[in-house]
Parts: structure tokens; C-alpha cells; sequence
């Protein structure tokens, strides 16, 4: 198993901008195939980083879910909501394995 880990860097101003954007990602990547762990905002301390967490069993599973990602209207409806609002300012991507 795969876990991406996303580490974005939004605009505080747009905190619902962004959580309403989170909400429809959730369901999506559990529709492709992943499982996602949810979205994690800002409480205490930064108020302008956000993190996601979600799994493929492979990372040929998520190279699947990305070509499936890219041609999914209801994906390609999310991302051109952030460039829209403009609430993500940045992101990273990373891949881990989780240790039980």
C-alpha cells in the first residue's frame, strides 16, 4: 500500500473555499479506486496549511486513478473550482508506506 500525502498552502481568507473543495475530493478518490483518509485544516498554530491523506493498494493502482482522474468530469469540475477561488496557493505531493 501507497499513501499520497498532499501538503498544501492555502489562502486563510478562503478557509470555506477550501473545505468545500476538500468535501468534493473525498468521495471522488473513493470512487477511483483509493481510500482517502480525509482532509485536515487549519486549527491552531498555521492558518495557512492543509493536509490530505488517501491510499491505493499499488502505485501503478494510483497511476490508474490519475489517467481515470484526468478524463472524470466531476474531477475536472473540482480542480477548476480552486483555480476559480483561488484558495490553494501551493501544494506538495508525497508518496509513503505506512508501518503497522
Amino acid at each position: 500500500m501507497i499513501t499520497c500525502y498532499l501538503r498544501y498552502t492555502i489562502d486563510p481568507y478562503k478557509l470555506a473555499e477550501f473545505e468545500y473543495y476538500a468535501k468534493l475530493w473525498i468521495p471522488l478518490v473513493n470512487r477511483l479506486g483509493g481510500t482517502h483518509h480525509g482532509y485536515f485544516l487549519p486549527h491552531e498554530g498555521a492558518n495557512n496549511i492543509a493536509l490530505a491523506l488517501f491510499s491505493f493498494p499499488s502505485l501503478a493502482d494510483y497511476e490508474t486513478y490519475r489517467q481515470r482522474m484526468a478524463e472524470d468530469a466531476e474531477c475536472r469540475a473540482a480542480f477548476a473550482y480552486a483555480e476559480e477561488t483561488r484558495c490553494i496557493l501551493s501544494y506538495e505531493r508525497s508518496f509513503m508506506r505506512p508501518v503497522f
